[in-house]
């Protein structure tokens, strides 16, 4: 049976990979962020997001590199990759509004809708689901949100100031920017040439309703490879994971 959605689903993306990974030195040190491996997976993030994008439909991947761009190109030129993909270098940082502005000229569809994801992101999720979601509601961005565990343990008080409960590492109750996006065919026209879009173009979009979010669906996996930490928590998280699919 012919899925009526499919045609205005994204089949390129923008992968977001210059930055420093300052936090994760000192594995940034001989490469760049999206090319550390956490333990266990046997393949960098990058691999990942490739694999995860060709599964979801993705044709075509263009991929803004900076830190260390020698080390990527090196590894997309020897990798079994499973989409087609560019890559534009940054020769000055651009922030991340201007890196998707100058990644998006590179898109073989200017005319078709794209997604994004930032490239320290590694999950899992329907990325049909959420150009559906975007579609239905004519929004020109749409952001995949997020709500991760926080690093400590909480407390649970009752009226009078008593414990009453403690919870290690629960999830906040705020939503966040899960660095995952669909983006409507005009919306490189809105970034700027240099700075954070989530300074200037997202705010604007809110306030003319124009901007949406879509809940990453419960149960799904969701984490930002930032620290030393991150690493060591995502192949923990991982490996059960893996271990509660094969039992």
């Amino acid at each position: 049976m012919t899925d009526p959605n499919a045609a205005a689903r994204p089949v390129q993306a923008v992968v977001l990979a210059g930055g420093q990974g300052s936090r994760l030195r000192p594995y940034t040190d001989d490469r760049p962020k999206p090319m550390v491996e956490i333990p266990g997976t046997g393949t960098p993030i990058i691999g990942h997001q490739l694999s995860w994008l060709a599964e979801e439909g993705v044709t075509d991947v263009v991929i803004s590199c900076g830190h260390l761009a020698d080390v990527l190109e090196k590894w997309l030129a020897t990798a079994d990759l499973p989409v087609n993909v560019k890559t534009v270098i940054e020769t000055e940082p651009l922030g991340r509004g201007g890196g998707l502005k100058y990644a998006a000229a590179r898109l073989p569809h200017p005319e078709q809708p794209w997604y994004a994801t930032n490239g320290d992101i590694w999950t899992r999720f329907s990325l049909r689901d959420m150009a559906d979601f975007h579609a239905e509601r004519d929004a020109v961005a749409t952001l995949a949100l997020a709500r991760p565990r926080i690093p400590w343990g909480a407390v649970k008080t009752d009226g009078f100031g008593h414990i009453t409960d403690f919870i290690e590492a629960p999830p906040t109750t705020y939503e966040i920017n899960a660095g995952v996006y669909v983006f409507a065919p005009g919306f490189s026209e809105l970034l700027p040439e240099r700075g954070d879009h989530e300074r200037t173009t997202f705010p604007h979009l809110a306030r003319e309703r124009r901007l949406a979010g879509f809940p990453i669906p419960h149960g799904a996996y969701w984490r930002a490879i930032d620290t030393a930490k991150d690493l060591t928590e995502a192949a923990k998280e991982l490996a059960a994971l893996g271990r509660r699919e094969t039992t």
